[in-house]
Protein backbone atom coordinates (compact mmCIF):
# COMPACT_ATOMS: atom_id res chain seq x y z
CA UNK A 1 0.00 0.00 0.00
CA UNK A 2 1.11 3.57 -0.55
CA UNK A 3 -0.11 6.64 0.84
CA UNK A 4 -3.71 7.36 0.80
CA UNK A 5 -4.53 3.57 1.49
CA UNK A 6 -5.05 2.32 -1.81
CA UNK A 7 -2.38 0.01 -3.53
CA UNK A 8 -0.45 0.97 -6.29
CA UNK A 9 -2.42 -0.56 -9.33
CA UNK A 10 -5.65 1.51 -7.82
CA UNK A 11 -2.93 4.95 -7.53
CA UNK A 12 -1.79 4.21 -11.47
CA UNK A 13 -5.30 3.46 -12.49
CA UNK A 14 -7.02 6.51 -11.02
CA UNK A 15 -3.58 8.63 -12.98
CA UNK A 16 -4.59 6.77 -15.53
CA UNK A 17 -8.82 7.23 -15.75
CA UNK A 18 -8.01 11.46 -14.69
CA UNK A 19 -6.28 11.75 -17.83
CA UNK A 20 -9.52 9.81 -20.04
CA UNK A 21 -11.62 12.85 -21.67
CA UNK A 22 -14.95 10.27 -21.12
CA UNK A 23 -13.98 10.76 -16.69
CA UNK A 24 -12.59 14.50 -17.21
CA UNK A 25 -15.20 15.85 -14.60
CA UNK A 26 -14.79 13.41 -12.08
CA UNK A 27 -13.47 14.17 -9.13
CA UNK A 28 -10.29 12.08 -7.39
CA UNK A 29 -13.23 9.75 -4.90
CA UNK A 30 -14.97 9.12 -8.14
CA UNK A 31 -11.77 8.14 -10.23
CA UNK A 32 -11.20 5.89 -7.26
CA UNK A 33 -14.33 4.04 -7.39
CA UNK A 34 -14.63 3.69 -10.97
CA UNK A 35 -10.58 2.59 -11.08
CA UNK A 36 -12.06 -0.12 -8.51
CA UNK A 37 -14.53 -1.38 -10.80
CA UNK A 38 -11.67 -1.65 -13.50
CA UNK A 39 -9.68 -4.86 -14.32
CA UNK A 40 -6.28 -5.05 -15.96
CA UNK A 41 -5.72 -7.13 -19.12
CA UNK A 42 -2.74 -7.96 -21.35
CA UNK A 43 -3.23 -8.47 -25.04
CA UNK A 44 -0.83 -9.89 -27.95
CA UNK A 45 -0.27 -7.48 -30.85
CA UNK A 46 -2.43 -8.15 -33.57
CA UNK A 47 -5.84 -8.93 -31.02
CA UNK A 48 -9.20 -7.92 -32.12
CA UNK A 49 -9.89 -6.24 -28.76
CA UNK A 50 -13.86 -5.36 -30.39
CA UNK A 51 -15.19 -6.49 -33.65
CA UNK A 52 -17.34 -4.71 -35.72
CA UNK A 53 -20.98 -5.53 -35.60
CA UNK A 54 -20.44 -7.98 -32.24
CA UNK A 55 -22.67 -7.01 -29.51
CA UNK A 56 -20.00 -4.89 -26.92
CA UNK A 57 -20.42 -5.41 -22.93
CA UNK A 58 -17.32 -4.17 -22.34
CA UNK A 59 -15.66 -0.50 -22.18
CA UNK A 60 -11.82 -0.45 -22.41
CA UNK A 61 -8.93 2.37 -21.83
CA UNK A 62 -5.35 1.46 -23.35
CA UNK A 63 -3.21 1.83 -20.66
CA UNK A 64 -0.09 0.54 -22.91
CA UNK A 65 0.44 0.03 -26.34
CA UNK A 66 -1.23 1.54 -29.76
CA UNK A 67 -4.12 -0.14 -31.55
CA UNK A 68 -6.08 0.76 -34.88
CA UNK A 69 -10.23 1.66 -35.17
CA UNK A 70 -11.69 0.73 -38.18
CA UNK A 71 -14.78 0.35 -39.56
CA UNK A 72 -15.39 -2.45 -42.65
CA UNK A 73 -11.87 -2.14 -44.54
CA UNK A 74 -11.09 1.34 -43.50
CA UNK A 75 -8.83 2.63 -40.81
CA UNK A 76 -10.67 5.47 -38.88
CA UNK A 77 -8.29 6.21 -36.25
CA UNK A 78 -5.11 4.87 -34.14
CA UNK A 79 -6.25 4.68 -30.40
CA UNK A 80 -3.19 5.47 -28.11
CA UNK A 81 -2.06 5.37 -24.29
CA UNK A 82 -5.24 7.22 -22.25
CA UNK A 83 -7.45 6.72 -24.79
CA UNK A 84 -11.11 5.01 -24.41
CA UNK A 85 -12.91 3.24 -26.45
CA UNK A 86 -16.18 1.00 -26.07
CA UNK A 87 -18.15 3.00 -24.28
CA UNK A 88 -21.07 3.43 -26.68
CA UNK A 89 -21.91 -0.21 -26.71
CA UNK A 90 -21.48 -0.23 -23.07
CA UNK A 91 -23.69 2.04 -22.60
CA UNK A 92 -26.71 0.81 -25.02
CA UNK A 93 -26.06 -2.66 -25.40
CA UNK A 94 -25.96 -2.34 -29.46
CA UNK A 95 -23.63 -3.74 -31.42
CA UNK A 96 -19.95 -2.53 -31.97
CA UNK A 97 -19.26 0.69 -33.93
CA UNK A 98 -15.70 -0.35 -35.10
CA UNK A 99 -13.26 -3.07 -34.68
CA UNK A 100 -10.20 -2.48 -32.75
CA UNK A 101 -6.95 -4.24 -33.38
CA UNK A 102 -3.41 -4.13 -31.33
CA UNK A 103 -0.75 -2.86 -32.93
CA UNK A 104 1.82 -3.70 -30.16
CA UNK A 105 1.56 -5.58 -27.23
CA UNK A 106 -0.83 -3.81 -24.83
CA UNK A 107 -2.14 -3.33 -21.62
CA UNK A 108 -5.59 -2.27 -20.94
CA UNK A 109 -8.21 -1.50 -18.14
CA UNK A 110 -11.53 -2.78 -18.62
CA UNK A 111 -14.87 -2.11 -16.94
CA UNK A 112 -17.73 -4.31 -17.89
CA UNK A 113 -21.12 -3.64 -18.20
CA UNK A 114 -22.01 -5.32 -14.54
CA UNK A 115 -19.20 -3.30 -12.97
CA UNK A 116 -20.43 0.17 -14.68
CA UNK A 117 -23.96 -0.61 -13.88
CA UNK A 118 -22.55 -1.04 -10.02
CA UNK A 119 -20.44 2.16 -9.91
CA UNK A 120 -23.54 4.24 -11.57
CA UNK A 121 -25.85 2.91 -9.02
CA UNK A 122 -23.11 3.50 -6.19
CA UNK A 123 -22.14 7.15 -8.05
CA UNK A 124 -24.81 8.65 -9.64
CA UNK A 125 -22.70 12.19 -10.14
CA UNK A 126 -20.74 9.90 -12.40
CA UNK A 127 -23.34 9.17 -14.97
CA UNK A 128 -24.54 12.78 -14.86
CA UNK A 129 -20.41 13.66 -15.77
CA UNK A 130 -19.95 10.81 -18.20
CA UNK A 131 -23.57 12.18 -19.93
CA UNK A 132 -22.34 15.45 -20.08
CA UNK A 133 -19.15 14.74 -21.68
CA UNK A 134 -21.33 12.53 -24.30
CA UNK A 135 -23.43 15.69 -25.00
CA UNK A 136 -20.24 17.80 -25.58
CA UNK A 137 -19.35 15.39 -28.29
CA UNK A 138 -22.42 14.87 -30.08
CA UNK A 139 -22.74 18.99 -29.75
CA UNK A 140 -18.92 19.25 -31.61
CA UNK A 141 -20.37 16.23 -34.42
CA UNK A 142 -23.26 18.66 -34.73
CA UNK A 143 -21.33 21.96 -35.44
CA UNK A 144 -18.00 20.22 -37.27
CA UNK A 145 -19.24 17.12 -38.97
CA UNK A 146 -17.64 13.77 -38.47
CA UNK A 147 -13.87 13.42 -38.93
CA UNK A 148 -12.73 12.70 -42.09
CA UNK A 149 -11.49 8.53 -42.47
CA UNK A 150 -7.99 7.03 -42.73
CA UNK A 151 -8.16 5.79 -45.88
CA UNK A 152 -5.68 2.29 -46.30
CA UNK A 153 -3.29 1.96 -48.72
CA UNK A 154 -2.95 -1.28 -50.29
CA UNK A 155 0.74 -2.65 -49.49
CA UNK A 156 1.32 -3.16 -53.31
CA UNK A 157 1.40 1.15 -53.08
CA UNK A 158 -0.79 2.91 -55.99
CA UNK A 159 -1.58 1.31 -59.69
CA UNK A 160 -0.72 3.33 -62.52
Amino acid sequence: MIAGGFPPDIEERVGLLSKVSLFGECNRRELVAIAAHTREARVASGTAVTVEGERGEQFFVLAEGLAWATVGTDKVGSIRPGSCFGEMALLDGRERAATVTTQLPSRLLVLDRAAFQSLVRGFPSVTVKILRILAQRLRALEHDGPAPRVRTVPSEGPTS
